[in-house]
């Protein structure tokens, strides 16, 4: 069976100058689903404490590399859930910036904020200011928590708007593109 890596495969701009967004754990999920490029699907990675789930579908923008290795992730702010897989455009209205403590090492594991778009569907939010403080507040203390659960510690260093993401986006890019090449 041949697959496709979605990560790999996908462009990571839209037409519109939106970035694609691979969801790969849907909104009020407990489980966590990562992409197994060997098998070419996605796959259960873990299942997050009773009582504690996902707020907003979570993925990752493909071609893209952040200063964790992984793709950059993005929690895509929409009132409902899609599914694993589902690729959406998605508006960036800021970033997360933080930092993550694992083992002793800290390095940057920032998370970009951004709602989805399509053609009859027009952006609900431009920027990261436009969210109530309190839901701000809340999606912190989400990934604070997720990485409590997982032995990590997640200090929130900034919270940035629209330009910020997108600077985020380019850097990981030009990242993907110098690693992928051989």
């Amino acid at each position: 069976m041949t697959s496709i890596d979605p990560y790999t495969t996908l462009p990571t701009w839209s037409k519109q100058g939106r970035v694609h967004v691979v969801i790969d754990t849907p909104m009020h999920s407990r489980n966590k689903f990562k992409f197994d490029a060997a098998m070419g699907l996605f796959k259960l990675s873990h299942v997050l404490p009773l009582c504690a789930f996902f707020p907003h579908d979570f993925g990752a923008v493909p071609q893209t590399v952040a200063d964790d290795g992984d793709p950059l992730d993005v929690m895509v702010i929409a009132d409902e859930p899609t599914f694993v897989g589902c690729v959406q455009e998605v508006q960036l209205i800021g970033v997360i910036e933080a930092e993550q403590t694992v083992d002793g090492r800290t390095a940057r594991n920032d998370r970009l904020l951004g709602v989805p778009v399509t053609k009859v569907n027009p952006a609900p939010l431009t920027h990261i200011n436009e969210l109530r403080g309190e839901t701000l507040s809340q999606l912190e203390l989400f990934f604070e928590s997720y990485n409590r659960a997982h032995g990590r510690k997640f200090a929130v260093l900034h919270r940035r708007g629209p330009e910020a993401a997108h600077e985020l986006v380019i850097k990981a890019v030009a990242k993907y593109a110098k690693e992928s090449t051989p």
